[in-house]
């Protein structure tokens, strides 16, 4: 079977010749609009019309149009300009697969929220300050102040890949786990909860981690209502979208003290303006957006796609298929 393999990504030399050499057989087509950008969707591009096989971040209506179109797998975790009911429908009727890439994502995203615990627990983010400014020997202040995470609570909001790896991590913890999530299918050592039931799970949790994808039922999802619902003292952490949270709500209770401390990753826009009252709030810590990094970034990438690419020809279940 010899398809038509559209793509608009940009990768390392290297990385493109890996994804050329494990596509051979296969006709590969390079967007003149090729972008290592991933934020906004490649324009219409000619060249997609005649493909069987899109990889990278083609146009969410084109690819809708264009009926010969039989995969399309996005080079990114989120894929908020795809999730439509119009796209999903339009592909489930022709029989179209849709799939992201997930499984890149997943292990750096847990094990930079499971650092930011440990971080915060151990206060190590203090000690380094007074390293960089006036070498406090913060001693006492430091050990009393010091948390284990054994025995904590911690609340999901959304559980999927980064979830699944992060109850993982936190296994050894002995913590009770607790996720959020629309299909309320049993999960081993995670008790999944309907929305319903929120709140009073946000009233137990030492730690409510914000996994939320960006759509028309998470934004603004972490709002003042449900922050009112948060145990005093609790932490929150937010590697989904900066959109899922109203951030006049969360600096109000960073302020107040009824969240204790927060780790952002993501922010809505990006980059966060140099004036914003999270760069300065001191029990607010700030990545930009690199939860989810990894050094290997591209090749792992270009390996989730050739290893569905095996599975597609086969006719075999996909890896993160969303349709």
């Amino acid at each position: 079977m010899s398809l038509t393999i559209w793509t608009n990504a940009l990768f390392s030399e290297s990385d493109m010749r890996l994804l050329a050499e494990g596509t051979r057989g296969h006709r590969l087509v390079f967007s003149p609009t090729a972008s290592p950008a991933v934020l906004v969707a490649g324009p219409n591009d000619p060249l997609l019309s005649g493909a069987d096989v899109a990889f990278g971040q083609p146009d969410p209506a084109q690819s809708l149009a264009t009926r010969g179109l039989r995969w399309v797998e996005v080079t990114t975790a989120g894929y908020t300009r795809y999730d439509t009911p119009e796209f999903r429908e339009g592909f489930r009727e022709r029989g179209a697969a849709f799939s992201n890439v997930s499984e890149v994502f997943a292990d750096p995203c847990a094990q930079h929220v499971l650092a930011m615990m440990l971080a915060l627990g151990r206060r190590l983010l203090p000690s380094h300050r007074d390293q960089l400014t006036d070498r406090n020997w913060a001693y006492i202040e430091r050990r009393y102040e010091s948390r284990l995470l054994t025995g904590q609570t911690v609340l999901m909001l959304g559980f999927g890949a980064i979830g699944r790896r992060l109850a993982e991590l936190l296994a050894p913890f002995g913590m009770t786990l607790i996720a959020v999530r629309r299909q309320t299918r049993s999960e081993r050592g995670v008790r999944i909860i309907p929305e319903e039931a929120v709140s009073s799970a946000l009233a137990e949790a030492d730690h409510v981690v914000n996994i939320l994808p960006d759509n028309a039922s998470t934004r603004n999802y972490v709002n003042a209502r449900r922050i009112a619902c948060f145990k005093p003292g609790a932490r929150f952490y937010n590697v989904g979208r900066g959109s899922t949270v109203d951030d006049r709500a969360l600096i109000e209770a960073l302020r107040s003290g009824r969240i204790a401390e927060a780790y952002l990753d993501v922010f809505e826009p990006e980059p966060l303006a140099k004036d914003h009252p999270y760069w300065t709030l001191p029990n607010c810590h700030v990545t930009p957006h690199t939860a989810g990094g990894r050094h290997d970034q591209d090749t792992a990438i270009v390996k989730h796609f050739l290893r569905n690419l095996r599975a597609f020809e086969r006719g075999e279940p996909m890896v993160d298929r969303v349709v």
